[in-house]
Protein backbone atom coordinates (compact mmCIF):
# COMPACT_ATOMS: atom_id res chain seq x y z
CA UNK A 1 0.00 0.00 0.00
CA UNK A 2 1.19 3.38 -0.59
CA UNK A 3 0.11 6.81 0.34
CA UNK A 4 1.15 10.16 -1.90
CA UNK A 5 0.61 13.45 -0.87
CA UNK A 6 -1.22 15.67 -3.76
CA UNK A 7 -1.94 18.74 -1.13
CA UNK A 8 -1.20 19.19 2.20
CA UNK A 9 -1.75 22.96 3.03
CA UNK A 10 -3.76 23.76 5.91
CA UNK A 11 -7.38 25.74 5.84
CA UNK A 12 -6.33 27.03 2.01
CA UNK A 13 -3.86 26.65 -0.52
CA UNK A 14 -0.05 27.46 0.45
CA UNK A 15 2.35 29.08 -1.99
CA UNK A 16 4.07 25.61 -2.13
CA UNK A 17 1.14 23.50 -2.11
CA UNK A 18 -2.74 23.10 -2.41
CA UNK A 19 -5.29 22.28 -0.15
CA UNK A 20 -5.63 18.35 0.71
CA UNK A 21 -6.01 15.73 -0.91
CA UNK A 22 -4.25 12.02 -0.98
CA UNK A 23 -3.74 9.23 -3.02
CA UNK A 24 -4.23 5.50 -1.25
CA UNK A 25 -2.95 2.98 -3.75
CA UNK A 26 -2.64 -0.80 -3.55
CA UNK A 27 -1.94 -4.17 -5.71
CA UNK A 28 -4.29 -7.02 -6.11
CA UNK A 29 -2.81 -10.47 -6.46
CA UNK A 30 -3.43 -10.30 -10.13
CA UNK A 31 -1.57 -7.11 -10.15
CA UNK A 32 -4.25 -4.35 -10.67
CA UNK A 33 -3.71 -1.07 -8.78
CA UNK A 34 -6.63 -0.41 -6.71
CA UNK A 35 -6.66 3.89 -6.14
CA UNK A 36 -8.65 5.70 -3.73
CA UNK A 37 -8.48 9.21 -3.44
CA UNK A 38 -8.88 10.80 0.30
CA UNK A 39 -10.40 14.27 -0.08
CA UNK A 40 -9.59 17.06 -2.89
CA UNK A 41 -9.72 20.23 -1.92
CA UNK A 42 -8.39 23.76 -3.74
CA UNK A 43 -5.79 23.20 -6.14
CA UNK A 44 -5.67 19.61 -5.39
CA UNK A 45 -7.22 18.42 -9.32
CA UNK A 46 -3.38 20.16 -10.59
CA UNK A 47 -1.27 17.65 -8.37
CA UNK A 48 -4.07 14.67 -8.86
CA UNK A 49 -2.88 14.87 -12.62
CA UNK A 50 0.32 14.65 -11.71
CA UNK A 51 0.82 11.72 -9.34
CA UNK A 52 -2.25 9.81 -11.07
CA UNK A 53 -5.10 9.29 -13.26
CA UNK A 54 -8.37 11.40 -12.45
CA UNK A 55 -10.23 9.16 -14.94
CA UNK A 56 -8.96 6.44 -13.62
CA UNK A 57 -10.30 6.38 -9.26
CA UNK A 58 -11.61 3.75 -7.75
CA UNK A 59 -13.47 5.57 -5.27
CA UNK A 60 -13.28 8.44 -3.29
CA UNK A 61 -13.73 9.01 0.31
CA UNK A 62 -14.38 12.43 2.02
CA UNK A 63 -13.85 13.50 5.39
CA UNK A 64 -15.85 16.31 5.48
CA UNK A 65 -17.29 19.31 3.53
CA UNK A 66 -15.25 22.06 3.98
CA UNK A 67 -14.06 23.84 0.70
CA UNK A 68 -10.33 22.97 1.28
CA UNK A 69 -11.17 19.05 1.36
CA UNK A 70 -13.78 19.00 -1.40
CA UNK A 71 -13.75 21.92 -3.31
CA UNK A 72 -11.88 20.37 -6.18
CA UNK A 73 -14.08 18.13 -6.89
CA UNK A 74 -16.17 20.35 -8.64
CA UNK A 75 -13.57 20.97 -11.39
CA UNK A 76 -12.58 17.01 -11.17
CA UNK A 77 -16.59 16.67 -12.39
CA UNK A 78 -15.66 18.90 -15.33
CA UNK A 79 -12.42 16.90 -16.19
CA UNK A 80 -14.12 13.42 -16.13
CA UNK A 81 -17.62 14.33 -18.18
CA UNK A 82 -16.07 16.55 -20.94
CA UNK A 83 -12.53 14.43 -21.54
CA UNK A 84 -12.04 14.46 -25.50
CA UNK A 85 -11.97 10.47 -25.04
CA UNK A 86 -15.85 10.54 -23.47
CA UNK A 87 -17.03 10.75 -20.24
CA UNK A 88 -16.24 8.47 -17.69
CA UNK A 89 -18.20 6.09 -15.66
CA UNK A 90 -19.55 7.17 -12.37
CA UNK A 91 -16.97 6.65 -9.38
CA UNK A 92 -18.34 5.89 -6.00
CA UNK A 93 -17.98 8.84 -3.78
CA UNK A 94 -18.54 8.07 0.32
CA UNK A 95 -18.95 10.91 2.20
CA UNK A 96 -21.17 12.43 5.46
CA UNK A 97 -24.31 13.10 5.14
CA UNK A 98 -25.36 16.43 2.66
CA UNK A 99 -22.48 15.30 0.42
CA UNK A 100 -24.40 14.97 -2.77
CA UNK A 101 -26.45 18.61 -2.20
CA UNK A 102 -22.61 19.99 -1.46
CA UNK A 103 -21.20 18.65 -4.98
CA UNK A 104 -24.09 20.19 -6.71
CA UNK A 105 -23.33 23.37 -4.52
CA UNK A 106 -20.17 23.85 -5.85
CA UNK A 107 -21.09 23.20 -9.12
CA UNK A 108 -23.75 26.22 -9.16
CA UNK A 109 -26.18 23.87 -9.59
CA UNK A 110 -25.72 23.88 -12.93
CA UNK A 111 -27.59 21.26 -15.22
CA UNK A 112 -24.48 21.22 -17.62
CA UNK A 113 -22.18 20.12 -14.89
CA UNK A 114 -24.28 18.08 -12.84
CA UNK A 115 -22.23 15.67 -10.92
CA UNK A 116 -24.90 13.16 -11.90
CA UNK A 117 -23.40 10.49 -13.91
CA UNK A 118 -20.14 10.96 -12.73
CA UNK A 119 -20.29 10.59 -8.84
CA UNK A 120 -22.06 7.84 -7.53
CA UNK A 121 -22.30 9.56 -3.90
CA UNK A 122 -22.87 6.99 -0.67
CA UNK A 123 -22.90 8.39 2.94
CA UNK A 124 -20.71 6.65 5.54
CA UNK A 125 -21.76 4.97 8.40
CA UNK A 126 -19.50 5.27 11.03
CA UNK A 127 -18.00 1.54 12.07
CA UNK A 128 -19.47 0.25 8.56
CA UNK A 129 -16.42 -0.30 6.36
CA UNK A 130 -16.25 -0.05 2.42
CA UNK A 131 -14.18 -2.57 0.50
CA UNK A 132 -12.13 -1.12 -2.48
CA UNK A 133 -10.31 -4.30 -4.17
CA UNK A 134 -7.88 -5.37 -1.82
CA UNK A 135 -8.45 -2.03 0.28
CA UNK A 136 -10.84 -1.46 3.34
CA UNK A 137 -11.96 2.20 4.15
CA UNK A 138 -13.45 2.16 7.68
CA UNK A 139 -14.92 5.58 8.63
CA UNK A 140 -14.83 6.68 12.19
CA UNK A 141 -16.48 10.06 13.60
CA UNK A 142 -13.95 12.48 15.11
CA UNK A 143 -14.60 16.04 16.26
CA UNK A 144 -14.90 19.43 14.21
CA UNK A 145 -17.23 22.04 13.58
CA UNK A 146 -19.39 19.83 11.08
CA UNK A 147 -19.49 16.21 10.61
CA UNK A 148 -16.39 14.57 10.05
CA UNK A 149 -15.13 11.32 9.76
CA UNK A 150 -11.61 10.09 9.91
CA UNK A 151 -10.84 6.98 7.76
CA UNK A 152 -8.43 3.89 8.49
CA UNK A 153 -7.40 2.15 5.34
CA UNK A 154 -6.41 -0.82 5.45
CA UNK A 155 -4.47 -3.26 2.49
CA UNK A 156 -1.49 -5.51 1.83
CA UNK A 157 1.89 -4.28 2.38
CA UNK A 158 4.03 -3.63 -0.66
CA UNK A 159 6.99 -5.03 1.03
CA UNK A 160 5.11 -8.33 1.93
CA UNK A 161 1.62 -8.72 -0.03
CA UNK A 162 0.78 -11.14 2.40
CA UNK A 163 0.81 -9.00 4.97
CA UNK A 164 -1.57 -6.36 5.96
CA UNK A 165 -0.84 -2.71 7.01
CA UNK A 166 -2.55 0.12 8.05
CA UNK A 167 -2.70 3.77 7.92
CA UNK A 168 -5.14 6.37 8.95
CA UNK A 169 -6.09 9.74 7.72
CA UNK A 170 -7.46 11.66 10.94
CA UNK A 171 -9.65 14.59 8.62
CA UNK A 172 -9.73 17.85 10.80
CA UNK A 173 -10.51 17.00 14.53
CA UNK A 174 -9.54 18.13 17.89
CA UNK A 175 -8.27 14.80 20.21
CA UNK A 176 -11.27 12.57 21.33
CA UNK A 177 -12.11 9.11 21.23
CA UNK A 178 -12.57 8.85 17.72
CA UNK A 179 -8.84 10.05 16.90
CA UNK A 180 -7.91 7.36 19.63
CA UNK A 181 -9.97 4.40 17.85
CA UNK A 182 -7.79 6.12 14.57
CA UNK A 183 -4.66 5.50 15.60
CA UNK A 184 -5.06 2.40 17.66
CA UNK A 185 -1.94 0.16 16.32
CA UNK A 186 -1.91 1.94 12.71
CA UNK A 187 1.51 1.47 10.69
CA UNK A 188 0.96 5.22 9.77
CA UNK A 189 -0.90 8.31 11.31
CA UNK A 190 -1.41 10.83 8.74
CA UNK A 191 -2.71 13.40 11.09
CA UNK A 192 -3.53 17.28 10.88
CA UNK A 193 -1.81 19.55 12.89
CA UNK A 194 -3.31 22.92 12.28
CA UNK A 195 -2.97 24.53 15.62
CA UNK A 196 0.13 25.39 17.87
CA UNK A 197 0.32 25.01 21.62
CA UNK A 198 0.17 28.39 23.11
CA UNK A 199 -1.49 30.36 19.61
CA UNK A 200 -5.03 28.59 19.41
CA UNK A 201 -5.72 27.01 23.25
CA UNK A 202 -8.61 28.77 23.76
CA UNK A 203 -10.12 26.96 20.22
CA UNK A 204 -11.01 23.53 20.95
CA UNK A 205 -13.31 21.28 18.86
CA UNK A 206 -11.46 22.16 15.74
CA UNK A 207 -7.65 21.16 15.17
CA UNK A 208 -4.88 19.73 17.21
CA UNK A 209 -1.91 20.68 17.85
CA UNK A 210 1.47 18.99 16.83
CA UNK A 211 1.19 17.69 20.93
CA UNK A 212 -1.81 16.07 20.29
CA UNK A 213 -1.40 14.32 17.06
CA UNK A 214 2.01 12.81 18.93
CA UNK A 215 -0.12 12.49 21.88
CA UNK A 216 -2.59 10.22 20.03
CA UNK A 217 0.26 8.46 18.47
CA UNK A 218 1.84 7.61 21.78
CA UNK A 219 -1.20 6.11 22.94
CA UNK A 220 -2.16 4.24 19.59
CA UNK A 221 1.45 2.89 19.77
CA UNK A 222 1.64 4.23 15.98
CA UNK A 223 4.51 2.95 13.57
CA UNK A 224 5.15 6.63 11.79
CA UNK A 225 3.65 9.72 12.58
CA UNK A 226 3.45 12.27 9.28
CA UNK A 227 1.95 15.43 10.18
CA UNK A 228 -0.11 17.27 7.51
CA UNK A 229 -2.95 20.51 7.24
CA UNK A 230 -0.26 22.91 8.23
CA UNK A 231 -1.30 26.18 7.45
CA UNK A 232 1.36 28.31 5.33
CA UNK A 233 1.72 31.18 8.56
CA UNK A 234 3.12 28.31 10.68
CA UNK A 235 6.78 26.94 10.89
CA UNK A 236 6.12 23.65 10.44
CA UNK A 237 9.27 22.77 12.42
CA UNK A 238 6.98 23.88 15.37
CA UNK A 239 4.32 21.20 15.11
CA UNK A 240 7.26 19.13 14.25
CA UNK A 241 9.04 19.83 17.83
CA UNK A 242 5.65 19.66 19.46
CA UNK A 243 4.63 15.89 18.28
CA UNK A 244 8.65 14.84 18.85
CA UNK A 245 8.24 15.98 22.99
CA UNK A 246 5.62 13.25 23.63
CA UNK A 247 6.26 10.51 20.87
CA UNK A 248 9.31 9.05 20.53
CA UNK A 249 8.69 7.20 16.71
CA UNK A 250 9.47 8.66 13.46
CA UNK A 251 7.67 11.55 12.55
CA UNK A 252 7.48 12.91 8.75
CA UNK A 253 6.47 16.82 7.22
CA UNK A 254 3.31 15.85 4.61
CA UNK A 255 4.74 17.42 1.45
CA UNK A 256 3.13 17.58 -2.43
CA UNK A 257 4.38 14.53 -4.38
CA UNK A 258 5.80 12.91 -1.11
CA UNK A 259 5.21 8.89 -1.14
CA UNK A 260 5.29 6.76 1.87
CA UNK A 261 5.45 3.03 1.38
CA UNK A 262 4.00 0.30 3.92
Amino acid sequence: MRLTVLGCAGSFPGPDSAASGYLVQADDADGRTWTVLLDLGNGALGALQRFGDPRRLDAIGLSHLHADHVADLAVLNVLRRYHPSGPCPPVPVHGPAGTAERLAQLAGHDPATSTDGQFDVAEWRAGVPVAVGPLLLEPVRVEHPIPTFGIRVSGPSDADPGRTVTLAYTGDTDACDGLDTLADGVDLLLSEAGFLEGREDAVRGVHLTGRRAGEAAARGRVGRLVLTHIPAWTDPALPHAEAAGVYAGPIDLAHPGGVHVL
